[in-house]
């Protein structure tokens, strides 16, 4: 019976040294330094960015698309597409009988119109004159004045009509309005063609003259004011490369449909955006200067409380509250609750414990 004993209490001081070693294991294991990066918080500015999408456009007056005057065919076309036009040069030549019909039926009687006022003018002359003398009755003086009302009144519309037919024969030849680019080209010589915008010869447009419209969401329009910077870019395309624009028009309407609105924003002379090309914009709506900032990544979420892991000089990360401002891509002002030269944890944060011991990585 003795002995039974002594092996169960061998047994349980086994046990007990055991534990013991296992509960000492777990705790060299939880104690170990946790691996992180940091980054120094530092005082600089930052900028609030309104991001959105747009298509790059010619500006008014630098979009130009050459139709017919009517229906005609097309007797010379100087330019294919992608070629440089220079201010004035012919572009395009429509063969238009009717048109120059038109004319000259138009000018003839312009010209009878002329030739009846003139004599109007004679006879009402001549008919005053006898009515001074008492040869001529008011009557007939009368019907000359009426005459010669009638007559410059047909010259007048004549004179428009003429006017007009001239005007659209000159269609006929196009020479261009500005320089510019070919940006499509529809027809070739000898094609027959309608005098409608779908059935158009050329478009020209002035690559210098460059603007987007941009579509910003509604809740954001309250942030967007005329006169602010913005950068464009080319999704895919190097972030380093973008183009400086500027805010031009807020819109005056909103799209129910989407629940957004057009904004314009002009593009500089050195753009270099293709007619049509979809780009992403940021526009910056404020700026902060002189300010606390740190990484974005830096900041840590847990419903509704946000903090940052600060790194002392024991290699502890203690949880700070924060407070933060603008966040604008990879920077995040912080009004409160980190000072400059505080070292923050921007990779190996999650679940990382309060007070821990961490070792930077580089």
């Amino acid at each position: 019976m003795k002995k039974r004993n002594r092996v169960a209490v061998a047994l349980a001081l086994a046990a007990t040294v055991g534990a013991c070693h296992k509960a000492a294991d777990e705790q060299t294991e939880t104690s170990a330094a946790v691996p992180v990066e940091v980054a120094e918080a530092h005082i600089d500015t930052v900028r609030a960015v309104v991001a959105t999408t747009g298509i790059a456009d010619p500006a008014p007056g630098a979009d130009w698309t050459i139709i017919a005057p009517q229906p005609a065919r097309v007797a010379v076309i100087t330019k294919a597409e992608g070629d440089r036009v220079r201010k004035g040069e012919l572009l395009v030549r429509f063969d238009a009988p009717p048109l120059r019909a038109d004319v000259a039926t138009r000018t003839g009687e312009l010209a009878a119109a002329r030739a009846r006022l003139d004599n109007a003018r004679k006879n009402e002359t001549r008919l005053a004159g006898l009515l001074e003398r008492g040869i001529a009755a008011r009557k007939e003086v009368e019907d000359a004045q009426k005459e010669l009302r009638e007559a410059e009144a047909a010259v007048r519309q004549s004179s428009g009509t003429q006017a007009a037919a001239s005007d659209l024969a000159a269609r006929a030849t196009v020479y261009a309005q500005f320089s510019g680019i070919v940006a499509h080209r529809a027809h070739n010589p000898g094609d027959l063609v309608d005098a409608t915008a779908s059935d158009a010869v050329l478009r020209v447009v002035d690559p210098s003259r460059m603007q987007v419209t941009a579509s910003v969401p509604v809740g954001e329009l309250v942030r967007i004011k005329v006169g602010q910077p913005a950068k464009v870019f080319v999704p895919g395309a190097d972030p380093d490369a973008s183009e400086p624009a500027r805010v031009m028009s807020r819109p005056a309407a909103v799209d129910v449909a989407t629940g957004t609105a057009v904004v314009r924003l002009s593009l500089g002379s050195g753009a270099h955006l293709t007619a049509g090309t979809p780009v992403q914009v940021q526009i910056q709506t404020e700026e902060h200067k002189d300010v606390v900032v740190v990484p974005s990544a830096a900041i840590v979420r847990d419903e509704d409380k946000t903090f940052v892991y600060v790194v002392d000089g024991a290699q502890k990360a203690h949880r700070k509250p924060v407070v933060v401002g603008i966040i604008a891509g990879e920077d995040a002002e912080v009004r409160s609750g980190v000072v400059a030269s505080e070292k923050v944890v921007v990779k190996g944060q999650e679940e990382l414990p309060d007070g821990a011991t961490v070792t930077v990585q580089k």
